[in-house]
């Protein structure tokens, strides 16, 4: 009898952990999950920056323009980098790097001694990847669709 409420459980506890995700599964869930979050935020990111480009364009100028754009770039790598060490982060015991700042600041300098660089536009520029955290952070707060 003991026999048979053994195997009984036993099949029992086989039938809810074939259910159950295995360990192996659940990392690659959450970097499927990582690695599109992190594709939307750049969709959102690139698309934002074209817009607002274009907006810089016809109500200001070129020159003005390009250097937001410059700015917008420059925050494209700077979030890329970002992501990278967020990724290796999970792989290894690792703190965030600080070398990612040297590209912004670099910037900055650039433009502080070039005469045809504009330091405000190209600081805006490089905010624009804030536009895309907003949103997904508005987002992730929003309650979800029940459909």
């Amino acid at each position: 009898m003991t026999d048979s409420s053994h195997e009984s459980t036993t099949v029992a506890t086989a039938t809810d952990n074939s259910q159950v995700d295995s360990p192996a599964e659940r990392p690659r869930e959450s970097m499927q999950e990582y690695y599109n979050l992190q594709k939307e935020l750049f969709i959102v990111t690139l698309t934002t920056t074209a817009i607002i480009f274009v907006s810089v364009w016809i109500s200001y100028n070129l020159n003005t323009a390009l250097n937001y754009l410059l700015g917008a770039c420059t925050g494209v790598v700077y979030l890329r980098m970002l992501a990278k060490n967020v990724e290796q982060l999970g792989q290894q015991n690792r703190s965030l790097s600080k070398s990612r700042f040297a590209v912004f600041i670099g910037l900055i300098i650039l433009a502080t001694q070039l005469s045809q660089l504009q330091v405000l536009p190209i600081f805006l520029g490089f905010l624009t990847y804030k536009v895309a955290l907003l949103y997904q952070m508005v987002r992730a707060l929003m309650p979800s669709d029940p459909r």
